[in-house]
């Protein structure tokens, strides 16, 4: 009996021992799995990381684009500011210098502006050369009555056969100080008379240009409206 347990010994133990190397070489084969996981991994999360860098630089480059849209937006909304600013600070000017007990609600509202008939070249001293560009305005109420509206003159002379992008003839602009001076009521008409000197613009052009352009536009002073109104006068040379 010694005999046989002691022949059973070796084969229990050379058995244990397969059994170990088994285990030690599935463990190895997963830990060689696990670390092939582990870099596969790695790598799956460089990959993504180098994608969102690269999402990243293509939002970044459109906000700068926005941002700077934007920051041109503000400029041009700021210099509005500036702009309206003044007109309001001009408004109160004239607004300060209405008589005691006048209320803003009595006030005119003006509905439009009127080039008359009247407007035109003139040779004031008579020499065959028209050397003037006299223009006639007339502010009108909502009932189309003639008033004497406060406000900002600019007028603008130019070929209507040219592009408007390109410079005028001419242009002048009159404060309100200048045009409340400038009104002229007679048996004829009413109206404000702006005159210019345009000997030196109009030299050389022909009637058969087809004549020029003159474009008014009134700034009313009490609501900051703007109101324009144009028309083609017809150039005649007497030396012609």
């Amino acid at each position: 009996m010694k005999n046989k347990k002691t022949k059973l010994n070796p084969v229990r133990n050379s058995t244990s021992r397969g059994y170990a190397t088994e285990r030690k070489i599935s463990n190895g084969i997963n830990a060689i799995r696990y670390t092939l996981y582990a870099i596969l991994a790695g790598c799956l999360l460089a990959i993504a990381a180098g994608c969102e860098s690269t999402n990243v630089k293509i939002p970044l480059a459109e906000q700068i684009q926005t941002l700077r849209r934007e920051k041109k937006d503000l400029a041009r909304q700021i210099e509005k500011s500036k702009l309206e600013n003044k007109d309001l600070k001009k408004q109160i000017r004239v607004l300060s210098d209405l008589p005691p007990g006048v209320k803003p609600e009595n006030l005119y509202r003006l509905q439009s502006i009127k080039i008359t008939k009247y407007t035109d070249f003139y040779d004031k001293d008579k020499d065959g050369r028209k050397e003037k560009l006299i223009v006639y305005i007339q502010p009108l109420d909502e009932d189309g009555d003639i008033i004497k509206a406060v406000g900002a003159v600019d007028v603008r002379l130019q070929d209507p056969n040219k592009n408007n992008d390109q410079a005028p003839l001419g242009q002048w602009h009159v404060e309100p100080n200048q045009l409340k001076k400038l009104w002229l009521a007679t048996f004829i008409s009413t109206n404000y008379k702006l005159t210019f000197d345009v000997a030196d613009k109009i030299e050389g052009l022909e009637s058969a240009s087809g004549g020029l352009t003159v474009k008014v536009t009134f700034t009313d002073y009490l609501t900051g409206k703007a109101f324009t109104d144009e028309k083609l006068i017809r150039i005649v040379d007497k030396k012609q």
